[in-house]
């Protein structure tokens, strides 16, 4: 695995964070980072795309509890918490088109509800967002102050505007209730636990180059992308956490190396030695021409900048899905888990288990979440 030594230091004093999302690609890789910094971790997902398997290597770990959980429903906790991750909700096209009003829903009533938490622990938060939020922009690369070009009625806009509100919310909760709040813009990122069929960029490429078929490209490939490896992207997040309240509103975290479509795929043509030719087709509606972050307030304030170069963090990638791609059980776990009613509850994967099903987990008890007035 790809790694590099984040700059936030190991605390003292080991704090409780609360990351919803947990057994997602990103939100996995978070756990795995602050657990082994001594840091007590409450994993919180309803595992819609989170699997098991991600955190399967922490499920015996004394700092960790995973917990079954829609966040679209009220979390009761009675142990302290300090910090608040809140990673939750399906981040690609084809898994937050699927269930529209769902996505909406984590994006705001879920948002919602673990500000009210915060709230109610003292703790700090912070929001992952989004570039989505700026839309098919009009200005290029995008700053924080941009307010973006978005459509709000069309299939995208479930994502898009839900992230917005979330942004918005964070905001109010800082203005009216001084809440320690951060809300970090994520750009395109990348990394081992990507989902096979999530119809992003580079795992979607990388699945087609393996299996020498077609790569598919939406438009003539000129459009642009910037991708950050996700191991530079959990330096952002913990800066920005531990960071100090001076800095106020969005923060972009992202890599600025701006690249084309075709570019990228040609890239992993070469990476994996593949067979696979170019297939184009026609760009989905309100599909972003260009994306790139500006920076410059995670370079002033948090003094962070990316450092993984994309040739380095694609080899990583493509190992990774070489595994996943030519897996006995690979038609199973393309397969994604419908949205379920949320049974808040703990869970460990016994020993010899894959972690991809839930079927005969032996789950340990746990207080149910009791409904209380939001105030």
């Amino acid at each position: 695995m790809l790694t590099w030594t984040s700059d936030v230091r190991r605390t003292a004093k080991p704090t409780t964070v609360l990351v919803t999302g947990g057994a997602g690609f990103i939100g996995s890789h978070l756990c795995d980072r602050l657990v082994q910094k001594g840091q007590r971790v409450i994993c919180v997902d309803n595992l819609y795309t989170g699997r098991l398997s991600n955190i399967r290597p922490l499920m015996n770990h004394p700092y960790f509890r995973f917990i079954e959980h829609d966040i679209c429903n009220l979390l009761s906790l009675a142990e302290p918490i300090d910090r608040i991750y809140n990673l939750a909700c399906p981040a690609s096209p084809v898994h937050y088109q699927k269930d529209p009003l769902g996505t909406m829903k984590t994006c705001v009533l879920g948002s919602h509800h673990m500000l009210e938490l915060a709230r109610e622990k003292s703790a700090r938060i912070l929001q992952a967002s989004t570039s989505e939020v700026y839309g098919d922009p009009e200005v290029h690369p995008q700053a924080e102050h941009y307010v973006g070009h978005v459509n709000t009625l069309g299939p995208r806009a479930c994502y898009d505007e839900g992230k917005r509100a979330a942004e918005t919310m964070f905001c109010d909760y800082r203005r009216l209730f001084g809440l320690d709040a951060r809300i970090a813009r994520i750009f395109n990122t990348y990394g081992p636990r990507m989902l096979e069929n999530d119809g992003r960029v580079i795992s979607n490429f990388i699945v087609q180059a393996l299996r020498n078929e077609p790569i598919t490209i939406y438009g003539d490939g000129t459009q642009t992308r910037s991708f950050c490896y996700v191991d530079d992207l959990l330096n952002g997040l913990e800066l920005l956490m531990e960071s100090g309240r001076e800095v106020d509103g969005p923060c972009n975290l992202g890599n600025p190396h701006e690249i084309t479509i075709g570019e990228i795929a040609r890239l992993i043509i070469d990476q994996t030695g593949s067979r696979s030719t170019l297939r184009y087709h026609p760009l989905p509606q309100d599909d972003p021409k260009r994306r790139k972050p500006l920076i410059r307030k995670a370079e002033k304030l948090l003094h962070w900048q990316p450092r993984v170069p994309l040739e380095q963090g694609l080899r990583v990638t493509v190992g990774y899905f070489s595994l996943r791609v030519f897996a006995p059980d690979e038609k199973e776990v393309l397969l994604p888990r419908p949205r379920v009613a949320s049974k808040q509850r703990s869970r460990r994967v016994p020993d010899g288990m894959d972690g991809q099903g839930v079927e005969g987990i032996r789950l340990s008890k746990a207080p149910r979440a009791k409904c209380r007035p939001v105030s």
